[in-house]
């Protein structure tokens, strides 16, 4: 019976995780038996803390904005001014532009260089007509003397406007070059850490823009 007992009871001892020297070993490191992450998923989780970073001055000039779309100082306000059709235009051509560049991901996954190449040939060209319609509807607020120097209103506007604006033409560039560099290396460990940023960067700038669509525009054609 005393062998028995001491059997069944190093039997718990040996099931309780301290005595467990490869569970114990599990639960110590942390990392279990895989390692450190891969350097795609380190470079992919520094760079969403940039985009958070960005987001953040999003928020700021979002708050700048909507202190000050009522200080129109008598003139024009976004219902007289804001055209739904054109900017709805817009918001389908970077909605597109996003959804495409995902489909590039997935073909640049598989090492499909017609298919990424064409994916990001189109999300270049939708991503283009998008900035070239909202430079136009800015040039044609300037033109009816509706600038940034109208009002606090309409510096709020450009400043929130052309900032992504920006950030578009930013990626712009970025995809051009990205293409050039798949075209000459091919799909590259560098080269796939790269895309994965750019994915992610196209993807948060079409989040802002949704956000700035609805609050600047559906909002503001209303009042």
């Amino acid at each position: 019976m005393s062998d028995v007992a001491r059997d069944q009871g190093g039997g718990r001892a040996d099931r309780h995780p301290h005595h467990d020297p490869h569970r114990l070993g599990r639960v110590s490191t942390g990392s279990g038996t895989h390692g450190p992450a891969s350097k795609r998923i380190v470079v992919g989780y520094g760079f969403w803390i940039f985009l958070l970073s960005d987001i953040i001055m999003f928020s700021a000039i979002f708050a700048t904005y909507a202190v000050l779309q009522s200080a129109t100082n008598g003139g024009p306000t976004g219902a007289q001014l804001f055209d739904l059709k054109n900017v709805a235009v817009e918001t389908t051509c970077l909605l597109l532009s996003s959804f495409v560049c995902g489909l590039a991901m997935i073909a640049a996954s598989t090492r499909s260089m017609m298919w990424t190449q064409i994916g990001l040939l189109l999300t270049g060209l939708l991503g283009f007509v998008f900035l070239v319609l909202e430079l136009h509807e800015l040039a044609d607020m300037v033109a009816r003397n509706a600038g940034p120097q109208r009002s606090a209103f309409l510096s709020a506007f450009f400043t929130l406007v052309g900032c992504h604006g920006l950030h578009v033409s930013v990626g712009l560039l970025w995809l051009g070059t990205m293409m050039a560099q798949i075209w000459a290396k091919g799909f590259t460990p560098n080269i796939q850490r790269r895309l994965l940023c750019f994915s992610l960067f196209w993807h948060a700038l079409d989040i802002i823009w949704v956000a700035l669509f609805t609050i600047v525009y559906l909002l503001g054609a209303g009042q």
